[in-house]
């Protein structure tokens, strides 16, 4: 599929160039706060702001691809990710706190975009293929996970000023992600359906709209609390830094490596049996990191934590086409990535808060009653569809 459709081929190559930026900014941006901020607990508001950024053009962005097409919404989400990284390469320069911060604002609107590159994928594809299709596309993000940390420590000191580099990098890669959704094949889109709100309580009276964003809300969640906590959990317990680098790169091998085998999975066997599957990679993933704390533990974790998010969010966003029109697409997509969004942003301020609390083993503990809640969401919706389908 990723020789044969350029549609795919185009949208993985943006999604490896949309986590390159994204790594980059992971590794470095709180750093950059540290130096920059003039009170140290504002190091990390850059970062908060690149998520404050997702969340207010998530919904916009979506209703502007249902009037004006995928194409003109991801070169303007591409567009914003060259304005962050220029006005944030231009703070560091400077040494102005709040340029910098402006930057991430501005790179919040390029993850946005990204977060559609899979939905895009549905519409190059037959229903037989939408699994493999969005699968595949997510995938593109294993190109980031195995080059982007080499180029983050390299671009950290390629000029003069240190990490004005790596910002200017991020510019460039976005620049070249907007030049390939130029590319971008596409028909006519529909038209948005009337009644955002109307709208709204219509998509979520569905069991299928339901399932389907609270298998990617608890499985994007799950995975960013975890993430977040595991660099900080592996110090308390005196590993160095480049174990814990180690560790969380086959945590991203992890997170986009399965796509090539989910992909195949959800066309086979459907969505709700693979989010069954996801559901039990993250139950292994934290009953592993329970049973101890040497590195393989750590390691064995991190990977599977990523994988059944993968699973999870494959099989969520190929659900989620089943509950809706085609009229209700914008609404339906932006509703799911508001819903992802405003999860990743309350646990990545609760992870650092609960390791230093209470701890990695009830961060991981604390994983098993949302992922019940899943297993009963998904196990009730399709005991409701089995009527229908007979």
């Amino acid at each position: 599929m990723l020789l044969s459709n350029p549609s795919i081929r185009l949208l993985f190559a943006g999604q490896a160039l949309y986590w390159s930026c994204a790594l980059i900014g992971i590794t470095l941006t709180s750093l950059v706060g540290m130096q920059l901020a003039p009170l140290n607990i504002l190091a990390t508001l850059p970062l908060a702001l690149l998520v404050v950024g997702n969340l207010l053009a998530v919904q916009p962005l979506s209703l502007f691809m249902q009037r004006r097409g995928r194409r003109a919404g991801l070169m303007l989400g591409a567009g914003g990710g060259v304005l962050g990284g220029l006005l944030s390469a231009l703070g560091v320069w400077l040494g102005d706190f709040l340029l910098f911060c402006l930057g991430s604002l501005a790179i919040g609107t390029y993850q946005a975009s990204a977060m559609y590159y899979r939905f895009a994928a549905l519409e190059s594809v037959s229903e037989q293929q939408k699994g493999r299709a969005t699968a595949y596309v997510i995938g593109g993000g294993l190109c980031a996970a195995l080059f982007a940390p080499s180029l983050a420590l390299w671009s950290r000191n390629a000029l003069d000023t240190p990490f004005v580099g790596a910002y200017l990098a991020i510019a460039v890669l976005a620049l070249i992600g907007l030049l390939l959704m130029a590319r971008l094949r596409e028909g006519a889109a529909p038209l948005p359906g009337s009644g955002g709100l109307a709208m709204i309580r219509l998509l979520l009276a569905r069991p299928a709209i339901r399932t389907a964003m609270t298998i990617t809300a608890i499985g994007y969640g799950l995975m960013i609390l975890v993430m977040n906590a595991t660099p900080l959990a592996m110090s308390f317990c005196g590993f160095g830094v480049e174990v814990g680098a180690e560790v969380i790169r086959w945590h991203l091998v992890g997170m986009f490596l399965p796509a090539f085998a989910a992909g195949p999975l959800v066309d086979r066997l459907g969505s709700r049996r693979v989010a069954l599957i996801g559901i039990a990679l993250l139950i292994a993933s934290a009953t592993i990191a329970l049973s101890g704390i040497a590195q393989a533990h750590f390691l064995v974790s991190s990977f599977l934590l990523g994988a059944g998010w993968n699973l999870m969010l494959v099989a969520g966003t190929t659900l989620l086409a089943e509950g809706h029109e085609a009229e209700e697409k914008g609404h339906a997509q932006g509703l799911m990535e508001l819903g992802n969004g405003s999860v990743a942003a309350v646990m990545s301020l609760a992870s650092g808060a609960m390791i230093t609390s209470i701890g990695w083993g009830p961060v991981n503990a604390g994983m098993l009653p949302l992922l019940a809640l899943a297993l009963a969401v998904v196990l009730l919706g399709a005991r409701r569809l089995a009527p229908q389908a007979s």
